[in-house]
């Protein structure tokens, strides 16, 4: 478990709260509404990758029993899903009647799985995904109405508003066994894909294979790391004997003064 050693008074008010979940860890802060100051940040890890959203939801359920910091009263509340049931189309070929069909050419859908989609103003286009049911409705038993939004929507965005060259660049956010790669240019979004992996063979695989297929130069294109992944890592070494402009996505927030963590990690919330 990862946490912030901050406390927030219980006179502090008009405070946000954003979470975020997958099937290998939980984490959320609490930010100054007004301020856009983050006061608590805390992750927890799961000793082993879950295998559905069921297995999820009890771990959830345990963590608001015992955590304080969740049971407050906040005017906001985003929730993230994280998961790879996700398809972008661009705005020009976006049919709301056929979410489903985005999704069945990459992943298996359900009769009953809820789809819906996410609107990335900043690319024009529509990210399509599969929300983690049980957990909105879990939630909106804890705080009624909230945001919930894809987590590759937030990463999106937030490199999107951050990184304004024109020339190409690689972003790469490493989760437990999973990890997102974000191709920019000039603003515009080139390519973004999730991939699975279980050794450093895969990781550096799937990397190098987006970067031949857009004819990316090894040598020279920037590529940022962010999320699970530090320079003794060996994801990092594997990834830094093909690819040598490797750099890391740091934050600026100030939260980090009090966290014991480094400052390109858990970048969708932080960032």
């Amino acid at each position: 478990m990862l946490t912030s050693n901050t406390i927030v008074p219980k006179t502090i008010k008009n405070l946000k709260l954003s979470i975020q979940f997958s099937l290998d860890g939980f984490s959320f802060c609490i930010e100054k509404i007004d301020t856009k100051k983050t006061l608590f940040f805390k992750e927890y890890y799961f000793s082993n990758v879950l295998q559905n959203p069921e297995s999820l939801l009890k771990e959830i359920t345990a963590i608001f029993k015992s955590d304080n910091n969740l049971q407050r009263d906040f005017n906001k509340v985003l929730v993230i899903h994280q998961n790879n049931l996700t398809s972008i189309v661009p705005d020009e070929y976006f049919n709301e009647a056929h979410l489903k069909d985005y999704l069945n050419y990459t992943i298996k859908t359900l009769p009953n799985d809820l789809i819906t989609f996410d609107n990335i103003e900043k690319i024009g286009a529509k990210n399509i995904y599969i929300p983690y049911v049980n957990i909105n409705n879990y939630l909106f038993q804890n705080f009624g109405e909230f945001e919930y939004q894809h987590h590759a929507t937030v990463l999106i965005t937030k490199i999107i508003n951050a990184h304004a060259t024109i020339k190409k660049q690689v972003f790469v956010n490493v989760a437990e066994k999973s990890f997102d790669v974000i191709v920019i240019e000039n603003k515009k979004l080139i390519l973004y894909n999730n991939f699975n992996y279980n050794t450093k063979e895969d990781f550096i695989y799937y990397i190098l294979f987006v970067m031949e297929q857009l004819n990316l130069d090894k040598e020279k294109t920037p590529l940022f790391f962010s999320g699970k992944i530090t320079k003794s890592s060996e994801l990092f070494k594997i990834a830094y004997t093909y690819i040598r402009n490797i750099l890391f996505l740091e934050s600026n927030n100030g939260i980090f003064t009090n966290l014991k963590a480094d400052k390109h990690s858990n970048f969708i919330l932080l960032g």
